[in-house]
């Protein structure tokens, strides 16, 4: 999770010095190196499910680290723009097999509301990395070259496959392993397409996830060269609004057992729609040039609220599929990465010099995904059940 974070954060404040490096004439074309990442991480997460569903999933998770170091690798050499969004596109595909695996070993050892928390706490890690990752980004560029940013990618990679080596034991279930087949991995996909809980949350976690990718896409020109021109301060101001997803999830993990996925992520996704009209009224009020500190409180609270949806989302989805828990966790990231992706290239490219169109996708994806989860429950709302 922390390598996805960090290859997404840590880049942002590089984007000026990439501009001037390979003169990128349009500075919306910039955010493409967050959204070719988000491809080459969605598509390549629907390999390493059934993989890791044969062979397990250490090794599995070992050789994805392996690609993303050959990213890193090409993206410190790239010769021109094109070549960097290759590059990325590559460092994508070996981060997924993060994504898949560790949501998959928190299957294979957890269920119901313990999921639920054990998944807040991952989702944790991968929340803290922004608050911090913006100022490596910063301190790699003070070195000298945006190509620093990418020594950085390297050596969490490195230090991450150390680890996992030295430490992380085979958490699949003998009995769960499946033949490495189309027909088993169609028959995996069939069940969880089947599977209406699996497939209601998942697609609500891919529009929630699509405000998410929206945002950072264009949070180096909200926050600096576009809007409200921050500098340096640019780190400190994204860090803030991560601290408050970062304390959600940690609020989460202590709180669901107690109170259950349902009514923590129902309550969250039905405030966080109702903030995100807010965030459009506050736009329309200041012509989309709110003042910073208005816009901040605003959007952290958002991002606060967000953070009681996602992870439960993504337990209940996965809390009746343990059985195929790698394929499933391939699939339904594979779809929610893409759907995230798709709907925040969407909210970054409508990026005009205004907090607009960050609110508007807010207030229009968060009310989706309410009619999403509504369509799921079958119209009710907060209901219990043995493990929601």
């Amino acid at each position: 999770m922390a390598v996805t974070a960090i290859s997404i954060d840590n880049l942002l404040p590089a984007f000026p010095a990439i501009e001037a490096r390979f003169a990128v004439a349009d500075p919306n074309r910039l955010q493409l190196l967050v959204y070719v990442y988000m491809i080459g991480f969605g598509v390549a997460q629907i390999v390493y499910g059934p993989i890791s569903d044969t062979v397990g999933r250490r090794p599995v998770l070992l050789g994805s680290l392996a690609i993303y170091v050959i990213g890193c690798g090409l993206a410190m050499v790239a010769p021109s723009f094109f070549w960097l969004l290759a590059a990325r596109i590559i460092q994508g595909i070996g981060a997924a097999g993060g994504r898949v695996l560790s949501v998959a070993i928190v299957r294979d050892r957890f269920s119901g509301r313990e999921m639920a928390s054990v998944m807040s706490l991952t989702m944790m890690v991968f929340l803290i990395v922004p608050m911090i990752a913006p100022a490596i980004g910063g301190m790699m560029l003070a070195l000298g070259s945006w190509v620093y940013v990418f020594v950085s990618m390297l050596v969490l990679a490195f230090w991450l496959a150390v680890w996992f080596s030295w430490r992380m034991p085979e958490t699949m279930h003998p009995e769960y392993r499946r033949p490495l087949s189309p027909a088993a991995t169609w028959a995996a996909i069939r069940l969880t397409l089947r599977t209406r809980v699996a497939i209601g949350y998942t697609t609500a976690l891919g529009l929630l996830t699509g405000c998410i990718m929206g945002y950072v896409g264009s949070a180096q020109q909200v926050f600096d060269t576009g809007l409200y021109h921050l500098g340096p301060l640019f780190p400190l101001a994204f860090g803030l609004v991560a601290g408050a997803m970062g304390t959600a999830t940690l609020i989460n993990a202590r709180v669901v057992r107690r109170l259950g996925m349902r009514a923590m992520s129902h309550g969250g996704v039905i405030a966080f729609t109702l903030v995100g009209l807010l965030q459009v009224a506050v736009g329309l009020a200041y012509d989309g040039h709110p003042p910073l500190a208005l816009f901040l409180a605003i959007l952290a609270l958002n991002q606060f609220l967000i953070s009681f949806a996602m992870p439960n989302f993504n337990a209940l989805a996965l809390e009746p599929l343990g059985a195929i828990a790698g394929t499933a966790s391939s699939f339904l990231g594979f779809y929610t990465t893409i759907l995230g992706a798709f709907c925040g290239f969407v909210i970054g490219q409508a990026f005009d010099g205004t907090v607009l169109p960050v609110g508007i996708g807010y207030a229009a994806l968060g009310g989706l995904a309410l009619i999403v989860v509504a369509w799921t429950e079958r119209g009710r709302l907060f209901r219990g059940g043995v493990a929601g």
